[in-house]
């Protein structure tokens, strides 16, 4: 029979600007929000045959918040593997030599490192986590029927949910592009070689043009819940792939499904930057997005102005 490691991938620092890294700030936020919600939702899942990975920076090894996280994670009875080399995937805001060198370096050294937890296994899964949104209750029993039953290389569903944790409002998400929320199924040598790696995957240099690379399976069932809160900027409550609202017990049935039914709202600390990003209409959101990710000092300048007149 053969056997299976199935990694929930939890890519924290590494991707994108900044260095990979958006502050301790951000980074304190993130595992907040993952603590109280997508933790609770991976707590919840029917089948507990699964691997948490956790891949960081190597800076991320003195980090002291990083240090506090995994020893939190020790005691929740999860098992867990945290890898210091970098992600694991694509990363689209470096040109395409170097993304691809920065790829082939952190598979060479993650994957060697999780040797040890695939141990026998006939086939690696390996599932994007983002670190703020959240799976039902069924992704990881639901992946092993999809794979035994067809012969897709990768799995990911079409349209989900999205939640405000602020206010825990929920409604539909429809999105026009496939969303980054699926499963990769490796043989286990394709996975431990950082060549055969990512040429499995293409390599994919968006979640978008997975079905590009690999024979994929789109599902039809909502399985995903995008988490917002306030620091997220590209995915929002207002966010135009939102569709229906729901309200009452089909809300409260949702939040059952992702394991959030006894979540509580999120308390996030006053910001003045996020009261004025939460009340603009989304196409200026997206423009400060562009000049908060290319042209920073524009985006600073903008918000001390702001920040001056309503002083006074």
């Amino acid at each position: 029979m053969d056997k299976i490691t199935h990694f929930l991938y939890v890519p924290w620092t590494g991707l994108g600007l900044y260095g990979g890294y958006r502050g301790d700030r951000w980074l304190k936020n993130r595992i907040k929000i993952f603590k109280q919600f997508v933790l609770e939702s991976i707590k919840g899942q029917y089948d507990k045959d699964f691997v948490l990975w956790f891949s960081w920076r190597p800076e991320e090894k003195k980090n002291q918040i990083v240090r506090d996280f995994i020893s939190y994670m020790k005691n929740t009875g999860i098992k867990t593997v945290n890898t210091f080399h970098g992600v694991c995937f694509w990363d689209d805001k470096y040109p395409d030599e170097e993304a691809r060198a920065r790829l082939l370096e952190s598979l060479r050294s993650s994957c060697g490192e999780l040797i040890d937890v695939i141990g026998e296994s006939n086939w690696v899964y390996m599932t994007i986590q983002p670190s703020d949104d959240c799976y039902s209750r069924d992704l990881v029993s639901g992946m092993k029927k999809i794979f035994n039953e067809t012969d897709v290389e990768a799995a990911g569903f079409a349209n989900g949910y999205m939640i405000h944790y602020p206010t825990m409002r929920v409604a539909e998400y429809n999105p026009t592009t496939t969303p980054p929320f699926f499963t990769i199924k490796f043989p286990r040598e394709t996975f431990i070689d950082p060549l055969k790696h990512a040429e499995y995957t293409g390599p994919y240099k968006s979640h978008e043009y997975i079905s590009d690379r690999l024979k994929f399976g789109s599902i039809g069932q909502r399985e995903f819940i995008v988490g917002t809160h306030g620091d997220n900027i590209s995915t929002v409550f207002d966010h135009p792939f939102r569709g229906k609202e729901l309200l009452g017990e089909e809300r409260e049935v949702i939040l059952d499904k992702f394991g959030l039914l006894g979540a509580e709202k999120l308390v996030v600390p006053f910001s003045i930057r996020r009261k004025i990003f939460g009340i603009m209409p989304y196409a200026l959101k997206r423009k400060l997005r562009f000049l908060a990710t290319e042209k920073k000092w524009i985006l600073r300048s903008l918000f001390s102005l702001i920040y001056n007149f309503l002083r006074g």
